[in-house]
């Protein structure tokens, strides 16, 4: 079978003494610095007054600790329990990989919950710009996986099939380049266009047009995936990342529901209603 040739790129960007600096990193910094910066640019635009832009500034902390925090523990608890159980000094070794998209999105979930409500402003509101930013970081996310030659996909027969170095001789799916494209780019102008559209006006829209968008895309894509080795087919037909996502596209059709429904209820109150995204929390 015909197959193209896997990239083959350093993992390692280059290194400083015992300090590697690899590219897995350098995404998660470009996916938040970058949404970081998309979310004040939003927020200035969009949000009410007493939401100023320095908010963001002081979120991304927050937000930091979410995604980390939240995306090693959402790995060792959704993926590997036991075997952490054993061995548990190997929870805190993120840089040997493994993290979780899912615990990754609980974690930055609590984090806007808990900061909006401390500096008290509206979370849903904060919730929606944030929404419209993460599919810059799943896109880089992505990309890295790739780089790093795992989570890659099923053996396939498809021209644009590859081998990867840990993939055994068959040529498979790049579907990390797949989920780099619907997580990542697609969503992000669907998020981009509901924007321009007044998206940000209906409180809570944007939060389930993000879970629903990417709770499909993993689904579909996961049908072309690997699934992991150590869980293989849950029940012989599905993978953990299909029973992950089934929550969040159901989550993100009642919240858009919800959330269409309480600003028909809110203009049919008051004609003069401004913007929904002003109301506090």
């Amino acid at each position: 079978m015909l197959a193209l040739t896997f990239p083959e790129i350093d993992p390692v960007l280059f290194r400083i003494g015992p300090i590697a600096i690899r590219w897995y990193a350098l995404a998660y910094i470009a996916g938040l610095f970058l949404g970081w910066r998309y979310c004040a640019r939003l927020g200035a635009r969009h949000l009410p007054a007493k939401i100023e832009p320095a908010f963001f500034d002081d979120l991304l902390l927050w937000a930091t600790l979410g995604v980390v925090l939240g995306g090693r523990v959402g790995y060792v608890l959704f993926y590997k329990p036991m075997y952490f159980l054993t061995d548990p000094i190997q929870i805190v070794k993120v840089w040997e990989g493994g993290m979780s998209f899912h615990g990754g999105l609980l974690g930055v979930t609590l984090a806007i919950v808990f900061f909006s409500r401390y500096r008290k402003v509206d979370m849903l509101a904060v919730g929606d710009v944030v929404a419209a930013a993460a599919p810059i970081g799943l896109f880089f996310g992505r990309l890295a996986n790739f780089i790093n030659g795992e989570l890659f996909g099923r053996v396939t027969d498809v021209p644009w099939g590859m081998v990867f170095p840990e993939g055994g001789p068959e040529p498979r799916h790049p579907s990390q380049l797949y989920e780099a494209f619907l997580e990542g780019l697609v969503l992000f102008v669907l998020l981009y266009v509901l924007v321009r559209l007044g998206g940000l006006r209906h409180r809570g829209s944007l939060i389930g047009t993000f879970l629903a968008g990417y709770g499909l895309s993993r689904f579909l894509v996961e049908f072309v995936r690997e699934p992991d080795t150590h869980l293989g087919l849950l029940f012989h037909f599905v993978t953990m990342g299909q029973l992950l996502s089934l929550p969040m596209i159901l989550l993100g059709g009642f919240v858009i529901l919800w959330s269409l429904r309480a600003s028909r209820s809110a203009a049919a109150g008051n004609p003069q209603h401004e913007r929904a995204g002003s109301a506090s929390s």
